[in-house]
């Protein structure tokens, strides 16, 4: 058994148990293999995995790295939020108010509204570009949707900062429930360069005090399902910036999604423009399911 590799089950974006969207942080004294990693993402199987340093570095951030089951990336949402609060609470044991992490695309503030484990957290996100628009019928078809489904007032546009995915304006509830990724219909899009993640989004919400409704899906060997999305809501919030009218303040919104999975989850969202830039931050809650130890896991060469 290595003492090194210590592994944490919590749920993000939620503040009850098995709800949310569920995240494996493993924090190690010593680096993994990035190919051990990969393998232990796979093996725990969530939509991601995280893995941490202990000890911050000289900038005072903390290095993390995240994996899917197939692949690493550089940003998402629920594991910097998820990852900060195990740092706080389990390894750092002091309820600081911000903690950094060092990721791939550079460091990533993290603040705490208080000072107990209940506290939400906040990251604020890298700058977001928005890219290219879409046909709404060519989206639809790769949804199984109608093309009067999609909402029309705004555009179904490709909107990333390291990662990229697609936002989609729906009419209504019901057709963000009709809603699903097919991978062949999707082929052509894919064809010439779009990513295969889509955000769908709507107004209309089951619960009064929530400002919208939301589905990712996203492939990874086969088409899966985020129960909550803290870079699509990110992408979101520049995506309204640009789109939607904002008052003077910005935007606060929260966010409902994971209902189709049996695993509620909210998501805030504050964005605004500051002078030329725009400034977007996520929170969420986060509770703590498991923790244990790896075994016989191999350090980097």
């Amino acid at each position: 058994m290595n003492s090194g590799h210590r592994i944490y089950l919590v749920d993000v974006f939620t503040r009850e148990q098995y709800s949310g969207n569920p995240l494996a942080v493993i924090v190690s004294e010593t680096p993994l293999a990035t190919a051990i990693m990969q393998k232990i993402a796979a093996e725990i199987n969530f939509s991601e995995t995280t893995f941490v340093a202990t000890n911050a570095d000289a900038d005072g951030g903390y290095a993390t790295r995240i994996f899917t089951p197939v692949r690493e990336i550089a940003f998402t949402g629920h594991p910097i939020l998820g990852s900060a609060w195990v740092l706080r609470e389990y390894v750092i044991r002091e309820p600081r108010q911000r903690i950094c992490l060092n990721l791939g695309l550079g460091q990533v503030p993290v603040s705490f509204d208080g000072e107990d484990a209940a506290a939400r957290c906040w990251f604020i996100a890298p700058p977001i570009k928005l890219g290219a628009t879409i046909e709404p019928d060519a989206i639809a078809t790769t949804l199984g949707l109608r093309t009067q489904d999609i909402d029309t007032r705004s555009p179904v546009q490709v909107v990333g900062s390291s990662t990229s995915a697609i936002i989609v304006p729906l009419r209504n509830l019901d057709a963000l429930k009709r809603g699903r990724l097919d991978l062949e219909r999707f082929a052509t899009l894919a064809a010439a360069g779009l990513p295969p993640l889509l955000y769908l989004y709507c107004t209309q919400t089951r619960a009064a005090r929530n400002d919208f409704s939301a589905r990712f899906f996203f492939e990874a060997r086969e088409v899966r399902e985020d129960p909550a999305t803290g870079n699509g809501a990110a992408f979101l919030g520049a995506y309204l910036l640009e789109h939607a009218t904002v008052s003077a303040q910005g935007l606060s919104l929260r966010i409902e999604q994971g209902h189709e999975l049996g695993r509620p989850s909210l998501i805030h969202l504050r964005a605004r423009v500051v002078g030329t830039d725009r400034e977007i931050k996520i929170g969420g809650s986060v509770v703590a399911n498991a923790a244990g130890k790896l075994l016989q896991a191999n350090d980097a060469d």
